[in-house]
């Protein structure tokens, strides 16, 4: 017996439907600030997500490698979010990842089933949609590709898409270089902290047990834009996230009590300091609160990168050296799978009072 899905957004996207069915309709307190995103992303004034250039991070030269070290310290500290430029992944090597997901989506969601997940029976990898997971039963308007890319062994390739035929190729050649460019940006970040270079790296589990999950994000062209979110405001739980996009606006940043449209910076890499690295250095790194708008025109696709630590092998709390007598811990200690669920145990209970 096959057990009855949900409607894949895409389905309801294109069935011609010219209003949006109520489980994706926000609450009257987001509504207002939900606005057209082609508009918002035309704003000049107010602050804008920070821009870092990665050339020198590397330079023989000291100073040019400090100054460079410096602004990623401030985005960190300032945002938890940047875009990445000159980051050593080619362009052509993005553009043939945005295509392969690209044509994976183009596929009929017939096809795509073939490859869904089952949340209810804990098989995550694959293809799927949100399932109202907390108790306003709220849906977000996207459907997604999910698989783990890194490290090789701990990867199944029978879930990944078949079609088309560079997929595998492409997108491990990608995962093998974010893997570069992380420990890159963790090496940095810890001797921005006064830590040992390796420290962060080590501490999120290095290249043996530090995960890289891919997610596809799928947001359809929706009717009523203004209603709806293709994800709603959170955190990351991992301690980086690197994002690319189809070049279509829609994350929106949390910052100083306002919403923040990110602008579309060609050939950049999106870099998102997750919760883990804000636990680990005591808040000093910051975790931003985002989420995703959608619009009427324009299908928009992200591609996410989690780097995440092991579910149970480490203890994630300040490390001792961001922590003094003025700085006191500010996370008690957790493991991963246990921050993920005292998250989810938060966000229930949020939705049970309102």
């Amino acid at each position: 017996m096959v057990t009855s899905m949900a409607p894949r957004v895409e389905s309801l996207a294109s069935s011609g439907i010219q209003s949006i069915p109520k489980e994706y309709i926000r609450p009257q307190e987001e509504l207002t600030s939900i606005g057209n995103v082609f508009e918002e992303e035309k704003k000049e004034e107010g602050p804008q997500v920070p821009t870092i250039d990665l050339k020198e991070i590397d330079s023989e030269d000291t100073e040019v490698r400090e100054r460079c070290r410096q602004e990623l310290k401030k985005a960190a500290m300032e945002w938890g979010v940047m875009h990445l430029v000159n980051h050593g992944i080619s362009d052509e090597l993005m553009e043939r990842v945005k295509k392969a997901g690209q044509k994976f989506f183009e596929l009929s969601v017939e096809e795509k089933e073939k490859y869904a997940n089952d949340q209810a029976s804990g098989k995550i990898q694959g293809y799927g949609s949100k399932l109202a997971n907390n108790a306003s039963g709220q849906l977000e308007w996207e459907d997604y590709f999910f698989h783990l890319v890194y490290p090789e062994d701990k990867r199944d390739l029978s879930i990944w898409p078949q079609t088309p035929s560079d997929y595998t190729e492409v997108t491990s050649e990608y995962a093998r270089q974010l893997r570069v460019l992380a420990s890159k940006i963790l090496s940095a970040l810890s001797l921005c902290l006064g830590l040992e270079e390796g420290r962060l790296e080590k501490e999120v589990g290095g290249l043996e047990e530090l995960l890289l999950q891919m997610k596809i994000n799928y947001y359809p062209k929706c009717p009523q834009p203004e209603l709806a979110l293709g994800v709603e405001a959170h955190t990351d739980v991992s301690a980086l996230t690197f994002i690319l996009h189809n070049m279509v606006p829609g994350l929106q940043l949390f910052y100083e009590g306002k919403w923040i449209t990110a602008k579309c910076v060609p050939n950049s890499i999106i870099m998102h300091i997750g919760d883990t690295i804000e636990i680990l250095s005591n808040g000093k790194y910051k975790s931003i609160l985002h989420r995703g708008l959608v619009n009427k025109e324009k299908v928009r696709i992200s591609w996410a990168v989690f780097c995440e630590p092991p579910k149970e092998k480490i203890i994630l709390k300040p490390l001792p050296e961001t922590v003094s007598e003025t700085e006191p811990p500010l996370f008690p200690p957790r493991t991963f799978a246990q921050h993920i669920h005292h998250k989810l145990f938060r966000k229930t209970q949020d939705g049970l009072s309102n």
